[in-house]
């Protein structure tokens, strides 16, 4: 997710619906998918996603439920799954583990206790991860959708920055701030919260603080990165101010007598992440809703009712906008 606190620096505005219109957007799918992964078993009973051999897939309510908002306001997806986790990356997903593993044993606790349903569907939410089901049900339901999808090679987010620099698409989707650090220009946020978005501005961020990318990327690096941790006392305005005063992050730390472990390697995730051009996507959509529908509700026993108002949406969309238009 990064570091929350580059919002201080980031230029954001708000970026009403109507004006993203005919735009096609990278979405990170992993970023877009656990958000409403989480907030389906917080908010729905576990019977409801979970199939007679125990498998849940509470993401097949998730997608239904958040891929009409694009459709309603005609607006592309192009969902970007993550390849494989990067060697400086795995310690964070080590301590994400180890911290579902702690919120699981709560979990249990709490059932054993008969605690508050609240207390239980919380916690819940909380243990979820994106597990190979998941991950192999959400690509068929988008196929079956007709929604594209690509596979990077390393990070989402990192390949969706990169087709937005190229003008392969018009924005990334992403709660997550390090879109601003890969250089992504227009970055959408809080696209699976009720109102309008919010665009975070590369090019503007940098002329706002007198910044070039590579200073930009110092400046999250002494704050800390999800690849590192950051110097003691520095934060968001501190940084911008040592980067000015002494050109870039090893002029700080030589300053300051500090070290950062990987420093050069870090900075190149950013600045040169591992990403492809080899990719392409249609993005005329046609949805075959029925195969859809029986995908979800036969397939995998998800109660018709539980996704019925998602599709009906979607299948609105498709009547009153035309989904091929959007392009």
């Amino acid at each position: 997710m990064g570091n929350a606190d580059i919002r201080q620096l980031a230029v954001i505005e708000p970026k009403p619906f109507e004006e993203l219109a005919g735009s096609v957007v990278a979405i990170d799918a992993h970023n877009w998918l656990y958000r409403y992964l989480t907030t389906t078993v917080k908010f729905t009973r576990s019977e409801m996603y979970t199939t007679e051999a125990g498998e849940e897939v509470a993401n097949l309510i998730g997608v239904v439920q958040g891929l009409p908002k694009f459709f309603e306001h005609e607006i592309t997806p192009v969902f970007i799954f993550d390849g494989g986790v990067t060697e400086l990356k795995a310690e964070e997903v080590e301590e994400r583990r180890e911290q579902r593993e702690a919120y699981q044993a709560e979990l249990e606790e709490a059932r054993e206790s008969e605690a508050e349903a609240a207390e239980i569907a919380t916690l819940e939410s909380r243990t979820q991860r994106l597990t190979d089901t998941i991950q192999e049900t959400t690509r068929d339901l988008l196929e079956l959708l007709d929604v594209p999808y690509i596979e990077a090679p390393a990070e989402g987010e990192a390949q969706a920055a990169h087709m937005t620099r190229y003008g392969d698409v018009d924005y990334v989707g992403s709660e997550d701030y390090d879109t601003l650090l890969l250089g992504a220009p227009r970055t959408l946020r809080q696209l699976t919260s009720k109102g309008d978005p919010e665009c975070m501005y590369f090019e503007r961020t940098l002329e706002k603080h007198d910044l070039t990318w590579e200073e930009l990327v110092d400046v999250a690096i002494l704050m800390g990165t999800d690849f590192n941790d950051g110097i003691s006392g520095i934060g968001p305005k501190t940084a911008v101010k040592l980067i000015h005063e002494h050109g870039d992050l090893w002029g700080v730390l030589d300053a300051r007598d500090e070290a950062i472990p990987h420093a050069d390697r870090i900075r190149a995730m950013f600045l040169d992440p591992d990403i492809t051009d080899d990719y392409e996507y249609d993005t005329d959509i046609d949805p075959d809703l029925d195969a859809a529908k029986a995908y979800v509700t036969d397939e995998w026993e998800i109660p018709a009712e539980e996704v019925e108002r998602g599709f009906e949406r979607i299948e609105e969309s498709v009547v009153q906008t035309g989904l091929d238009r959007w392009t």
